[in-house]
């Protein structure tokens, strides 16, 4: 991992996101880019441009780049390497447009659950960062306790094109030194392939971690079954990996996991994608 992009809007949830983002970079060497993007043409208000409210608006925005000078400075004198990026577009087409530009492997977003920059997500951009995005992405929520990474948690599907996720997974994983569980949540409507769980069960030893524990949970709904097991082993980091679907499977038939545990989870949730 080289270089991990953490959107903030100075909130105490997305010094939250900075603080999981150092967390991870002490441990990998990777570079932190922290971004803002602008809200003064993103208000979504209507409101005529006045040369008051131009004054206004200059103040704060320049009022939000000394603060991001500040984390950046900051950042680099706890010693890690960082650059500070500003950005003036809308937040989710801000945050996908950058994490390209710079080729990030990470991005790492707060969830404020207060209305404010990443709550603009929750109906839009947390998610749509969360599924879109060419990188993985770790949404932390505002409950989360952050004390490292050291107890993780991998929700396989036992699907074959999750084997290119287990690599990284298992690198990141030990760059992290925590311990690595996979469960698998058969939801009592959903029957389990058994021709799949031997297909990653193999793929698992071919992995050379034959020794992780591995183990099949059943219960009335995959979020019920994630949270409940993930609160007995005392995870503090949940993986998933998201899948491109069809537009119906999407919209009416089959909603996306993923999207409900972005907004619903207590844990950070590190979302990889399945093209």
């Amino acid at each position: 991992m080289k270089k991990i992009l953490i959107p903030i809007d100075f909130s105490e949830n997305s010094q939250k996101a900075l603080q999981a983002a150092k967390t991870i970079a002490k441990k990998t060497g990777a570079e932190l880019a922290i971004m803002h993007t602008s809200q003064s043409e993103n208000t979504g208000i209507a409101m005529p441009m006045t040369e008051g409210t131009l004054v206004m608006f200059n103040e704060l925005e320049n009022s939000y780049k000394q603060q991001l000078d500040e984390y950046v400075a900051g950042a680099q004198s706890e010693g890690y390497q960082v650059k500070g990026i500003w950005e003036s577009n809308a937040i989710q087409t801000a945050i996908l447009r950058q994490a390209t530009n710079i080729n990030a492997d990470l991005i790492v977003v707060g969830r404020t659950g207060q209305g404010t920059f990443v709550d603009k997500l929750i109906g839009s951009s947390s998610t749509g960062v969360a599924l879109e995005a060419s990188c993985p992405v770790l949404v932390v929520p505002p409950q989360a306790t952050l004390s490292g990474f050291k107890n993780i948690i991998y929700a396989t599907q036992f699907d074959q094109q999750e084997t290119d996720i287990l690599h990284q997974i298992k690198v990141l994983t030990k760059q992290l030194g925590a311990k690595l569980s996979l469960v698998k949540i058969n939801s009592f409507h959903e029957p389990e392939s058994h021709a799949n769980q031997a297909r990653i069960l193999r793929t698992i030893q071919e992995l050379d971690m034959a020794d992780m524990d591995v183990v099949i949970v059943e219960d009335v709904s995959f979020i019920e079954g994630i949270n409940k097991f993930c609160y007995h082993q005392g995870a503090d980091l949940l993986i998933v990996s998201n899948r491109e679907r069809h537009f119906l499977q999407q919209y009416l038939t089959n909603p996306s996991m993923t999207k409900r545990l972005v907004v619903e989870t207590h844990l950070p949730l590190l979302v990889y994608h399945i093209r």
